[in-house]
């Protein structure tokens, strides 16, 4: 791990009330797709109970040339400093760390479990994955309230598209709240799904993030299933 001072490039909405920040990447930076950072404002002109400091997975893959993050912008002085500071500015980045990362055992498919934000990680490894020959089968469940809510979901369409090696599910929960139309999946995800998509659930690798109660609930799932617990990578998000 390290400490850097990195300037923000540039903020884009990347769904509903979801931001996506881009940050110059410092000299000789490098990471494992999937792992996370800890970011820190530079004398923030406002502060809260909750500090200046947030942990986010690095939503760019390795290879990218910058580094991007992508939250949720609740009403929190954290998130309102970040979402109007001015481009140019420096903010404070320590890591990389995390485990979150993508095995390498070609026969273990990967199966990737992911709640809303939840996504980031995902992001990261199927972006970098897919442009290997080698490595596991990739499966994409991506659970959202409606489509308009969805962080990257066109991208990873289009890389669905482009890849054999990776499939996406993506499912909706609460289509009542949408204004588009919907062809893919609705429900939550539960073992049904899985099974549909994922031969030998017990063999698979899975990774599994969003917020805590959708974690517990995969492992869960899993677990009924008959997938070991050293067979689940978790990752709760709360508070985002």
């Amino acid at each position: 791990m390290g400490t850097y001072v990195a300037k923000l490039i540039r903020r884009e909405p990347a769904a509903g009330d979801t931001m996506a920040f881009f940050f110059e990447r410092p000299a000789g930076f490098e990471f494992v797709a999937g792992q996370s950072m800890d970011l820190t404002l530079i004398d923030p002109p406002q502060t809260d109970a909750e500090g200046d400091t947030r942990t986010f997975s690095l939503a760019s893959a390795p290879d990218e040339p910058h580094l991007m993050f992508a939250t949720r912008m609740r009403d929190t002085a954290f998130k309102r400093t970040l979402k109007t500071l001015p481009l140019g500015t420096g903010i404070s980045l320590e890591g990389p760390s995390g485990s979150m990362t993508l095995h390498r055992e070609a026969k273990r498919p990967a199966v990737m479990l992911a709640g809303g934000i939840g996504i980031t990680p995902f992001r990261s490894m199927i972006f970098q994955a897919v442009k290997s020959a080698a490595g596991p089968r990739l499966y994409l469940f991506y659970s959202n309230r409606f489509p308009e809510v969805a962080a990257f979901l066109s991208e990873l369409q289009q890389v669905a598209g482009q890849h054999p090696r990776f499939s996406l599910i993506a499912t909706m929960t609460n289509m009542g709240e949408s204004r588009v139309a919907w062809n893919g999946a609705t429900g939550f995800i539960d073992q049904e799904m899985l099974a549909k998509s994922v031969d030998a659930l017990a063999n698979a690798l899975y990774y599994i993030a969003g917020p805590p109660a959708m974690v517990t609930a995969m492992q869960g799932i899993l677990e009924r299933a008959g997938v070991g617990e050293e067979d689940i990578n978790s990752e709760g998000f709360s508070g985002y």
